[in-house]
């Protein structure tokens, strides 16, 4: 199936899959090979500071490494939802280039992210890594670790959870739609994507995490379903969560 202008098969999956496409209001907004680079921007300054702030202040978080990691989860979230959506749904995924996706760091969850120009491609597991996690995910990390103190099991780890929570919610809509075909699709690509070299081991068998996110430690934040850790950790075990 080859995509379409829009990219409309996703609308039905949910916010975090949904890709707005075309350049629009977007034209304003920073590129995320730009936000990578750390380049500044005219209305955000540092694209990844400004993020890692904004979610600072969102969450009330202690440290700003606390945000740094949501932010990461929250963008690899949507990355990942985006490349398996158009996998299952189409047969195929979008470009999605840093260069060709224009990202809004001032907006809300899930983040608010741009496609410029919709062109196919491949949707083997070798081309989503590829795209997602050498296009995106390594670079971010690279961003991120310039400026917090954030260890890179820890980033392996959210990568890992982000990929196996799309599944999730995709593997759900699917069979709610009585749609096997694409819940087989979803569970077969996921399992090669976790069993990449930069993801292989972030997981347990059962798709538990490895390494925790440090959302414990946002005031009121708990554990997350899929943590290390079956209770939050008292202060005194906390230098065990990277």
């Amino acid at each position: 199936m080859d995509l379409d202008p829009d990219l409309a098969a996703l609308e039905a999956l949910g916010g975090f899959f949904v890709l707005r496409v075309g350049a629009g209001p977007a034209t304003s907004l920073p590129s995320l090979a730009q936000a990578y680079a750390n380049r500044p921007s005219e209305d955000h300054g540092n694209p990844v500071t400004f993020r890692v702030e904004k979610v600072a202040a969102a969450l009330r978080a202690p440290e700003a490494r606390i945000a740094a990691s949501v932010a990461q989860q929250g963008l690899a979230a949507r990355l990942w939802s985006v490349a398996l959506g158009c996998a299952a749904r189409y047969d195929a995924i979008p470009d999605l280039a840093p260069e060709r996706l224009r990202w809004d760091p001032d907006a809300g969850a899930p983040d608010d992210l741009w496609l410029t120009e919709v062109s196919a491609l491949p949707a083997d597991p070798a081309t989503v890594a590829d795209v997602v996690l050498h296009g995106h995910l390594e670079p971010f990390a690279t961003a991120l670790r310039a400026h917090h103190r954030l260890a890179p099991g820890l980033l392996r780890g959210n990568a890992a959870s982000a990929l196996a929570g799309a599944a999730r919610q995709l593997e759900q809509w699917a069979r709610l739609h009585g749609d096997e075909r694409t819940a087989a699709r979803t569970r077969s690509l996921t399992a090669a994507l976790l069993a990449h070299p930069l993801l292989a081991g972030a997981l347990t068998a059962d798709l538990r995490r490895r390494s925790c996110c440090l959302y414990y430690r946002v005031p009121g934040g708990g554990v997350c379903g899929d943590c290390c850790f079956t209770r939050t950790p008292r202060s005194s075990a906390r230098g065990a969560s990277g």
